[in-house]
């Protein structure tokens, strides 16, 4: 299955995904995020192939549990949420809950997630956790005086490389940076700084202090807060993300009994079963096969994708 993008402008978006992956953008918007697969209560995927199209991931899931997932006492809502970020600016400098955060503050949901470097010029960075020492003390003084950015760790962001931010972590993307991101099913998100800066209508983002010196993790070390590059990227209590790459002509079998979401980065191909079955693919396509499903992914051209289970 496929699905259609659910695109959201951002103050710190672009174009770029039309660019890169030949996205259909709306007109005259800054594009930061495109949901490629997502199960929220304001924002569900919809399916546009085969016999389920125009039918919602959440209404599939639930009519063919089992075929789909493999398993009769799947999770809702959906565990994935799986988005493209397109960052022409640096995002706002921002926390996500873990679950004993939420019960503590009484909202949100739990947020962990992965950044996978798609595309970043030479100098590209991202903010990574803060650095050795930093306590809810000295953060609380930097956000009166505009200085966050100094208690953070800086770190190169390089195409190729997969960075695991699970909650409780600070962090912001760099400018010109184009990241595939998995994470659990949540929008909730506590921005500590965003860097002063105004709307197109001449007014800042509220930010959400309280809650995100309640959901920061002081005491995280900081040797869990390197990049990955080969072979199993993230391997987390919530999701796992292996990355692959084929040649033109290459072939993967997709075995039945666990239900996988490919993320194709680069290339084009055709997943065929053993009816003689085809859904071709290409880069910037999310696709969900079934835990059920017996076939193999074929590629055309040389091809790099992520496998995401849950």
């Amino acid at each position: 299955m496929k699905f259609k993008p659910i695109y959201k402008p951002r103050i710190w978006g672009g174009r770029r995904l039309q660019k890169v992956f030949g996205k259909d953008l709306p007109n005259g918007e800054k594009i930061g995020e495109s949901w490629e697969l997502a199960d929220l209560p304001d924002d569900k995927s919809v399916v546009t192939t085969g016999i389920l199209a125009g039918r919602t991931l959440t209404a599939v899931v639930k009519e063919h549990t089992r075929f789909i997932t493999g398993r009769t006492d799947f999770p809702t809502p959906f565990p994935l949420l799986i988005k493209f970020l397109d960052a022409q600016d640096v995002l706002s400098v921002q926390v996500h809950p873990d679950a004993g955060a939420c019960r503590r503050l009484g909202h949100g949901e739990p947020k962990s997630e992965c950044w996978y470097i798609v595309d970043a010029p030479a100098d590209a960075y991202l903010y990574k956790g803060l650095k050795p020492g930093v306590s809810q003390e000295v953060i609380s003084k930097a956000i009166t005086k505009g200085t966050v950015a100094d208690l953070l760790q800086k770190v190169h962001a390089e195409p190729g490389h997969c960075h695991f931010l699970p909650a409780g972590t600070v962090h912001a993307l760099g400018p010109g940076i184009l990241v595939a991101e998995v994470q659990t099913p949540s929008d909730t998100t506590f921005r500590v700084f965003d860097w002063n800066r105004l709307d197109d209508k001449g007014r800042s983002r509220p930010l959400h202090i309280q809650e995100a010196l309640e959901s920061i993790h002081f005491d995280s070390p900081v040797g869990s807060l390197t990049a990955t590059s080969v072979g199993r990227l993230v391997d987390c209590p919530y999701f796992t993300v292996d990355k692959g790459h084929r040649e033109a002509g290459g072939q993967v079998l997709l075995s039945p009994g666990v239900m996988k979401v490919l993320v194709i980065l680069t290339g084009q191909g055709y997943i065929t079963d053993a009816y003689g079955h085809a859904a071709v693919f290409q880069a910037g396509d999310c696709l969900l096969i079934p835990a059920a499903y017996e076939g193999a992914m074929i590629t055309r051209q040389d091809t790099e994708y992520l496998m995401v289970t849950v």
